[in-house]
């Protein structure tokens, strides 16, 4: 499968994307057919500089079937190549790892006693059949 994704260039703490069409199966950083435009995040969003794009290549990449990934989505939306993606909702992301490993854990102790006091009742009926 083709994807319009971001290849990682630039040094050390210093960024920088190609706007990429590779297979699927490739590296992020490996082989690619065809680099479409840049993404620099290092700069504000104001200035036009910070995205580059070759917009009649994108299209017919689209066309092809080419898939974009949620960022590349997102920045073809913000120059309007195609339509703004739903954003997506994670009420967890604000709540640190460490923190969510704990609240995660007395839930699942919690799925996992029901399921052992059905089989309990069970047991006792499957006898009384007999």
């Amino acid at each position: 499968m083709l994807k319009l994704r971001l290849s990682m260039g630039g040094t050390k703490k210093r960024p920088v994307y190609k706007i990429v069409v590779a297979d699927s199966r490739f590296a992020r950083d490996g082989r690619f057919i065809e680099k479409l435009g840049f993404f620099n995040p290092l700069l504000p969003k104001e200035k036009a500089e910070r995205i580059g794009l070759e917009k009649e290549r994108i299209k017919y990449w689209l066309e092809q079937g080419a898939q974009p990934t949620m960022r590349v989505a997102r920045i073809l939306g913000e120059k309007e190549l195609m339509p703004m993606p739903a954003k997506g909702n994670n009420p967890q992301k604000s709540i640190p790892k460490k923190d969510r490993k704990k609240e995660e854990a007395p839930k699942a102790e919690a799925k996992e006693a029901p399921k052992a006091e059905a089989k309990k009742e069970e047991a006792p009926k499957a006898e009384a059949k007999k």
